[in-house]
């Protein structure tokens, strides 16, 4: 009995898994709050959709300009003192933002907010690598990103209810607090495959599938080493890409609730109602994804295949949200962005390729140079629809925009990207 006990692989990696997630979601309310409360805020501050507009896309300047920093951070210091760092310090600033007290503090909370976030995803990319076989990186990934949409959709009622009750200022408190206690679970949790719970059999499937299992190096960050992975045809490619996704993303995370409340003329009960459900299929297109992606690759599919077709597929429907231009109906108008959303969700596995992609000691550097091209999408898009908003009156103009971009991003992992397989670069140690 002892013997066969010893053989069975423990499932540490799953506890590990159950972090990433919760991390997460937590991420992603502490940076789209300001979306449900920005009506409030709006109003109490007296900013108009030109300014919102600033302000949402504040995060995503210096969140992209952090990516390198934060990802040269993570190849330096390692997975659990940088992911304890960003997170208690982008909670913090989460809290703060409850004591904004007009434009000028709200835009550099927000830009303080971009820098402490910068490092999660090159994390969760890093981990993903370290504790996952190829095989189980796409369901993985999209268990954790499962967080960005799971968290708002089960959570805006209450959110929503929250600020109707007590205003916007004590949704910035709940969350920030939230967050600063799952950076003390963190620290007591999270530890690497060898000084962890992992048995040897877990370790060895892990090993025997690809997984970075023993400790890597810390890595002297040089720009040459930046030069030699945008030289490579797959970054080009997955970083067009993932602009196209998020731009989809970033409607949702930012003026969504707006647009329903000012075009669609929904009060806010309803608009706290219907933005759940948009999110709830985001969730299921990631999870679709990434199951999708790795059942492929089990039945023995190249990883050019098993990794693009759900992304090219999520990217191309995505471009349906155009059709929401042309519908008076509710229901109808609510199916179609449900829809956009599923295929935004099951676009969003590209985390896995960059695991898939990225050189063993540079992990951190590859996951944070892909997430300066996603999020220049938070730069772009919120600023592109505040002024076609502004100008036109109707956001009829902005989601043609947005439909458009995913087209661009499927053509590039249709066109650009090429093999996908680990990239071979040589760490500076």
């Amino acid at each position: 009995m002892i013997a066969a006990a010893e053989l069975r692989a423990s499932r540490a990696r799953f506890g590990v898994l159950g972090l990433l997630a919760t991390g997460t979601m937590i991420n992603y309310l502490d940076r789209t709050v300001l979306g449900i409360a920005a009506p409030a805020v709006t109003a109490e501050l007296g900013l108009d959709a030109a300014l919102m507009g600033i302000v949402f896309s504040a995060f995503s300047w210096s969140y992209t300009l952090a990516q390198v920093p934060g990802g040269a951070f993570l190849d330096r210091f390692g997975s659990k003192l940088t992911y304890f760092v960003a997170v208690a310090a982008w909670s913090l600033m989460t809290l703060l933002h409850a004591l904004a007290a007009g434009f000028a503090s709200l835009l550099g909370l927000r830009l303080l907010l971009g820098i402490s976030e910068a490092p999660c995803f090159p994390t969760n990319s890093r981990i993903v690598a370290t504790w996952f076989p190829q095989q189980e990186r796409a369901v993985a990934t999209s268990v954790y990103t499962v967080g960005e949409y799971v968290g708002l959709a089960f959570l805006s009622p209450l959110l929503f209810f929250i600020l109707a009750q007590w205003g916007w200022r004590t949704l910035f408190l709940v969350t920030g607090a939230g967050g600063l206690l799952f950076a003390l679970l963190w620290w007591q949790r999270y530890h690497e495959p060898r000084g962890s719970r992992a048995n040897a059999a877990e370790l060895d499937h892990i090993v025997a599938g690809g997984g970075l299992v023993e400790p890597q190096a810390p890595v002297r960050f040089e720009w040459l080493l930046v030069r030699a992975l945008m030289s490579r045809r797959q970054m080009w490619g997955i970083c067009l890409g993932q602009f196209a996704c998020n731009s989809t993303l970033v409607f949702f995370l930012t003026w969504f609730p707006s647009y329903l409340a000012l075009e669609r003329g929904m009060d806010w009960l309803r608009v706290g109602f219907f933005a759940v459900l948009p999110f709830l299929a985001a969730s299921v297109g990631v999870l679709t994804g990434g199951a999708w992606s790795d059942a492929m690759l089990r039945r023995g599919c190249s990883a050019n295949l098993a990794r693009k077709a759900p992304i090219i597929t999520g990217l191309t429907l995505a471009s349906t949200i155009i059709g929401a231009n042309y519908v008076d109906s509710e229901i109808a108008l609510i199916a179609i962005l449900s829809l956009a959303f599923f295929a935004q969700g099951m676009a969003a596995i590209a985390w896995v390729v960059v695991s898939d992609l990225a050189p063993p000691g540079l992990l951190g550097l590859t996951g944070g140079l892909f997430n300066v091209a996603a999020n220049l999408a938070g730069i772009v898009t919120p600023l592109v629809i505040g002024l076609i908003v502004a100008a036109t009156g109707s956001f009829v103009g902005a989601l043609t925009f947005v439909g458009a971009v995913a087209i661009v991003g499927a053509f590039s992992y249709v066109f650009i990207i090429g093999d996908i397989k680990r990239l071979e670069i040589e760490p500076m140690q």
